[in-house]
């Protein structure tokens, strides 16, 4: 079986968000999940995946917060 780009692109993201954030990945996945970060990665593949880790991570975080209000 062949995984895609977007596919490795979506757990090298993941990975180095749980690195720099020092979760678990049951905590990254609930994160991830609750917030659709990774659907979010996924639509972005074309614009992120040229980017540097410290940019993905700084992206995600700002993703992050703007969908709290959304959310409560």
């Amino acid at each position: 079986m062949i995984m895609s780009s977007q596919g490795k692109f979506m757990i090298y993201c993941a990975e180095q968000y749980k690195l720099a954030k020092h979760l678990t990945g049951k905590q990254l996945a609930e994160l991830f999940s609750r917030y659709r970060v990774w659907e979010y990665v996924y639509s972005c593949y074309e614009a992120l995946h040229t980017t540097g880790t410290n940019y993905i991570i700084e992206d995600i975080d700002l993703y992050i917060e703007a969908r709290k209000p959304a959310m409560v």
